[in-house]
């Protein structure tokens, strides 16, 4: 993780504005009780075109739709005009590689619990941002630790809501997990069984087999979680969603995180128990996945968008 890189201008509430005025004020609703909802996307440059490439771009901004109407905010832009204002924002910073953060909150007008009349602001922001555990983890992996917070319980904060309320959860898991030494949390949920990271979904490989965390554990529905079962069964790895104890990840041969900010990075150990260097089925699906995102491989260039200049 790095210092946030300026640039030059923000889309917010259907304008493009400089970077600087992008602002809000100090008694914002969200801001006092963590009622917005966002998404973290990807755009690679794909040298070979000398293209930006958005990946899955539209699979996120209807994911930010869902989460708002779970959390009861209506959105004033639609899937289709959050897609053109990103790419309207990429070409504004003359961008070819960079994070896009899209977040809907309620705005200034309203304090009290209850929302209803405050305002729902937008905005799209991006930034150049590189690997988000560092360019290391993704060649060497990663140490992790079971957390001591457990993931929030469907009857909290339903986990289909990317929610910045139900962020404290993870800030409170990574940091314990810097405090002992570990670059990431691994969080079980209510019942004792894994979860997910602190901002990732799980993978683990044992005996050749691929498993992740059902749905029902709680996790959130990543986006990239599905792009890489997606991408195992058409490289004919046997993948299976499974619910997994604890000690299943001492014991598994492989292991891995994925989101649209940590990719596709390798764990090397949990708990100090070593996994050991990145095996032959997580650096394929690395290397598969990042040839899928920048744009290489035809079979899925539904999930691209490109811009070019």
């Amino acid at each position: 993780m790095a210092d946030l890189t300026e640039v030059d201008y923000i889309w917010k509430n259907g304008e493009i504005v400089p970077w600087a005025e992008a602002t809000t004020h100090v008694l914002t609703h969200a801001l006092h009780y963590g009622s917005g909802v966002f998404e973290g996307i990807r755009c690679y440059h794909n040298t070979d075109t000398d293209e930006a490439v958005v990946f899955r771009l539209e699979d996120h901004m209807k994911r930010l739709h869902n989460s708002a109407k779970i959390a009861h905010m209506e959105l004033p832009y639609s899937v289709e005009e959050l897609c053109q204002a990103t790419v309207d924002i990429i070409k504004a910073n003359k961008l070819k590689s960079c994070y896009i953060r899209p977040l809907a909150y309620y705005g200034y007008g309203q304090m009290g619990v209850d929302p209803t009349g405050a305002p729902v602001d937008v905005i799209i922001a991006v930034w150049p941002w590189d690997a988000y555990l560092g360019e290391e983890a993704l060649e060497n992996g990663v140490s992790v630790g079971i957390s001591s917070w457990r993931q929030r319980s469907f009857n909290a904060i339903p986990p289909a809501v990317k929610s910045t309320a139900s962020y404290m959860n993870s800030i409170l898991a990574k940091l314990e997990a810097k405090e002992h030494g570990y670059a990431e949390a691994i969080m079980l949920n209510e019942v004792g069984h894994v979860c997910e990271g602190t901002g990732e979904n799980l993978f683990i490989v044992r005996d050749g087999l691929l498993m992740t965390p059902p749905l029902g554990d709680g996790l959130l529905e990543g986006i990239t979680r599905d792009t890489v079962l997606n991408i195992a069964v058409d490289m004919d790895i046997p993948a299976l969603e499974e619910t997994l104890n604890r000690s299943d990840l001492y014991v598994a041969d492989e292991m891995f995180m994925t989101g649209s900010a940590a990719e596709l990075t390798p764990i090397g150990s949990v708990d100090n128990r070593v996994i050991g260097k990145p095996g032959p089925i997580t650096k394929a699906l690395q290397e598969r996945y990042f040839d899928v995102a920048y744009g290489k491989v035809p079979e899925y260039e539904e999930w691209i968008t490109r811009i070019a200049e």
